[in-house]
């Protein structure tokens, strides 16, 4: 059975974000906005099933897929950007493989105890925010 991502997350710890928004050539003043501000993350799980919400004052970004099933993202309020991206287990994480124009970029999500990681990585610089479950 994999792990239960379900639930309110709160953003604690941002490490390299505002390196992560660079590589992504997000521009001077958003990233600006995009390191001050708080995050929430709303998770809603059915088995693989998935919408993950994240929510800010500045701007909210909602994600649905289905583990195991390729999908077209598009990153509206981000860095504006199609890809294709597949998200599998490895054990209790949720990784994700983002293919476009950035090399090496994608994602992983896993549980510690009550708080949720989020390893976000674009060519060479790895992010890792992490939140603590509010619900």
């Amino acid at each position: 059975m994999p792990a239960d991502f379900s639930g309110k997350w709160i953003l604690e710890t941002n490490d390299k974000f505002e390196e992560y928004l660079k590589v992504l050539n997000i521009d001077f003043a958003t990233r600006k906005i995009a390191i001050s501000l708080s995050q929430t993350k709303v998770v809603a799980q059915d088995g693989d099933k998935f919408d993950i919400k994240t929510l800010s004052t500045f701007r909210n970004y909602e994600l649905a897929f289905t583990v195991g099933v390729e999908f077209d993202e598009y990153t509206k309020g981000l860095d504006n950007r199609n890809i294709k991206c597949l998200v599998i287990w490895e054990g209790d994480k949720l990784v994700c493989t983002q293919k476009g124009e950035k090399a090496n970029r994608g994602w992983k999500h896993w549980i510690e105890g009550d708080k949720l990681y989020l390893e976000l990585t674009c060519e060479d610089v790895v992010c890792v925010q992490m939140f603590k479950r509010k619900e």
